[in-house]
C-alpha cells in the first residue's frame, strides 16, 4: 500500500500480467470466465461513514464472496496496525480471517478494494493456482481480481496529487487500467463510469491504449503500416534469427518445409501457430477468439 509515498507508473509487470491472464483461462476455462461478465457494482460495496465499521465490513466482504461464487466461504474481518493494506489467513476454510490496516477505519470507501484482493487470495487458494514467487503471486491476484470483475475498486482507490498519494495493490495504476481494458474489450463493459478518482480514469485510458496495441500487432490484419512492413521484412529472412517482435517464424522439418508463424492471442496471450500463406482466419483454442491474420 502506497500511503503518501511515491507511486510506480508504467508497465514493469506486463509480461507477468499477461501470463496471469493465460493462467486464468487455462485453469478456469472459457466458459467459467464468461460467467464473470458482470462486475461488482458500486451499490453493492458502498460504505458510508455512518455505517457501523465491523458490520459494514462484513457486509461488503459477503458481497465480494458472493461475486466470486464462494458461497461456503465466511470472512471474519478485523482491523490492526500493519504495513500492508490487508492480510488473509489461508487455512482449510470455510472460515477465513482477514485483517485490514487500521487506516481503513477512517478511509472506509476503500475497504471494498482491500477485501476484493484478499477474497481473490482465497479463490486462487481453492483453485490451487499460483505462480513461483510471492511477488508474482501478488500480481496474479491483482490481475485475477480485475479480470474477474472486482479490480476496478483497486484502481479507484488510487489517488495522487502534489502533496499526497494512495494506491492499493501490486500492479501500477496503468497496469490495472490495462487489465480493466482487456476485460472491457471482452465483455463490452465501461468501468470508467464507476470511478470517483480522476487519476483512476487517466490510468484506465492509458491502459486501454496499451490493450488496443495488442489487437494491432502483425500478423493480425489490424496491424498498422509500420508493423506490416517490418513483418514483411522479417518474413523474407525467416526463419533465420528471430526478431525482437512478439511473433516468431519456424520452418517445418524436411526439405522445402513450410513456414509457420506463432504469435500471442490478443485476448488471452496463449501463443497461436498458423501457416504463412497470406490471409488466414485463426481461432484461439483457449479463449475462442477468432482472429483475422495476414501472414
Amino acid at each position: 500500500m502506497a500511503n503518501g509515498g511515491p507511486v510506480e507508473h508504467g508497465y514493469p509487470h506486463l509480461e507477468t500480467v499477461r501470463a496471469a491472464i493465460t493462467a486464468l483461462y487455462r485453469r478456469l476455462s472459457y466458459d467459467t470466465v464468461q460467467t464473470f461478465s458482470t462486475s461488482v457494482v458500486p451499490a453493492d460495496v458502498t460504505f458510508c461513514d455512518t455505517d457501523d465499521l465491523h458490520l459494514g465490513a462484513q457486509r461488503v466482504a459477503r458481497e465480494i464472496v458472493r461475486h466470486f461464487r464462494l458461497p461456503d466461504a465466511r470472512l471474519v474481518v478485523g482491523f490492526r496496525e500493519m504495513t500492508h493494506a490487508a492480510n488473509v489467513e489461508l487455512a482449510a476454510g470455510p472460515e477465513y480471517f482477514v485483517e485490514l490496516n487500521d487506516r481503513f477505519r477512517t478511509h472506509r470507501r476503500d475497504i471494498g478494494a482491500a477485501l476484493a484482493h484478499e477474497v481473490m487470495h482465497v479463490y486462487l487458494h481453492r483453485l490451487d493456482l499460483s505462480f513461483p514467487t510471492t511477488a508474482e503471486n501478488e500480481i496474479l491476484t491483482d490481475t485475477a481480481t480485475t479480470y474477474l470483475g472486482a479490480g476496478w475498486l483497486l484502481l479507484d482507490a488510487f489517488r495522487e496529487d502534489r502533496d499526497s498519494s494512495q494506491k492499493l495493490g501490486y500492479l501500477t495504476p496503468e497496469e490495472f487500467g490495462y487489465v480493466l481494458a482487456k476485460r472491457a474489450l471482452l465483455f463490452g463493459e465501461d468501468p470508467s463510469v464507476w470511478f470517483t478518482s480522476p487519476q483512476a480514469y487517466t490510468a484506465y485510458v492509458a491502459g486501454m491504449t496499451q490493450a488496443r496495441r495488442d489487437e494491432q500487432q502483425p500478423p493480425l490484419t489490424a496491424a498498422g503500416w509500420v508493423g506490416r512492413r517490418r513483418y514483411a521484412h522479417d518474413r523474407r529472412h525467416a526463419p533465420g534469427v528471430q526478431p525482437s517482435a512478439a511473433y516468431a517464424f519456424t520452418a517445418e522439418p524436411g526439405p522445402g518445409g513450410h513456414l509457420r508463424v506463432s504469435f500471442p492471442c490478443p485476448t488471452c496471450h496463449q501463443r497461436i501457430r498458423v501457416p504463412v500463406r497470406g490471409r488466414v482466419r485463426a481461432r484461439c483454442g483457449l479463449c475462442r477468439t477468432v482472429l483475422e491474420c495476414d501472414t
